[in-house]
C-alpha cells in the first residue's frame, strides 16, 4: 500500500471514530438522567370552590411539565384546588442566570396586584417577580419572566388560553379580595427522595438541595414556609 493509500486509510478511520464519538448512543451511567415523575395520584375530585377572601398558591414542578394551583379558607392547611399541563417552558432544567438566557427560573416567587397582565400580547399574564432576592444577591439578571397563555415560552411558563384564563382569574380573585402577594414555588421536579438520589450528578444539585426544606415543608404541613435569604443562600423557616 502506497503512502496515499495509507493517508486515506488512517483519515477515513478518524472520520469513523470521530463519528461514533458525536453519534452512537452515550451509555447511560455517563451522564445524569431526568428524575422520573411522582406516581400519578388518583383521578382528583372536582375542584372545590374558591371564594373570594381565600388564599391561593402556585407550585410549579418542571420536569413533570405541572402547574399546580392549591387554596386556603381562614388559616386552614392549603388544600389542591387543580393542576394544569404547562404547554412550554425553556432552557431546561436549572435556575435563571442571566437575561437572555432563555431558562425558565426555578426558585420561590411571588406576583402582586401590580404585576397582572390582562391585555398581554399572549393571552393573560401575570409576572412571577423575577429576579427576587436571591437572585439579585447572586449577580442574576433578566425580567418579565411570566406565566402566561398562548403555548410558547422564551423563559416564561406558557398556558393554553383556556388554562391561563382560569388560572389568572383566581390569581386576580386573591389578590383584590385581600391577599398582598400569591406565592410561585417552581421546583426543577418533585423533590423526593427517590429524585434527589436520582439527580445528584446533575449540575445544579447543590443549588436543589437548597430548595428542598421548601418543598418539604409544604408537603409535610400544606402551609407556606419562611423563605429569606442569608449570605447568598436561601433560608428557610
Amino acid at each position: 500500500m502506497g503512502r496515499a493509500g495509507l493517508f486515506y486509510l488512517i483519515l477515513c478511520a478518524a472520520i469513523i471514530a470521530v463519528g461514533i464519538r458525536f453519534f452512537w448512543p452515550v451509555p447511560q451511567e455517563e451522564i445524569p438522567f431526568l428524575p422520573e415523575e411522582k406516581t400519578a395520584p388518583p383521578a382528583p375530585l372536582p375542584p372545590k370552590e374558591i371564594h373570594p377572601g381565600d388564599r391561593v398558591f402556585i407550585r410549579i414542578l418542571k420536569a413533570e411539565d405541572k402547574l399546580e394551583l392549591w387554596s386556603s379558607a381562614g388559616n386552614k392547611p392549603y388544600e389542591l384546588y387543580k393542576t394544569w399541563t404547562i404547554c412550554a417552558w425553556s432552557g431546561g432544567l436549572g435556575p435563571k442566570h442571566k437575561q437572555g438566557d432563555g431558562k425558565s427560573p426555578e426558585g420561590f416567587y411571588a406576583t402582586t396586584k401590580g404585576l397582572l397582565n390582562p391585555k398581554s400580547h399572549y393571552h393573560r399574564a401575570f409576572n412571577i417577580g423575577y429576579p427576587n432576592a436571591y437572585d439579585r444577591a447572586n449577580g442574576y439578571t433578566g425580567d418579565f419572566i411570566m406565566v402566561h397563555g398562548s403555548c410558547v415560552s422564551a423563559g416564561c411558563y406558557a398556558m393554553t388560553d383556556d388554562g391561563i384564563d382560569e388560572i389568572y382569574q383566581l390569581v386576580a380573585q386573591a389578590l383584590n379580595s385581600g391577599q398582598q402577594r400569591v406565592p410561585v414555588h417552581i421546583f426543577p421536579f418533585s423533590m423526593t427522595a427517590a429524585n434527589m438520589q436520582r439527580a445528584t450528578k446533575w449540575p445544579d444539585y447543590a443549588f436543589w438541595q437548597s430548595l428542598k426544606p421548601g418543598y418539604d415543608y409544604f408537603e409535610k404541613n400544606h402551609r407556606l414556609p419562611t423563605v429569606t435569604v442569608e449570605n447568598r443562600r436561601y433560608k428557610i423557616n
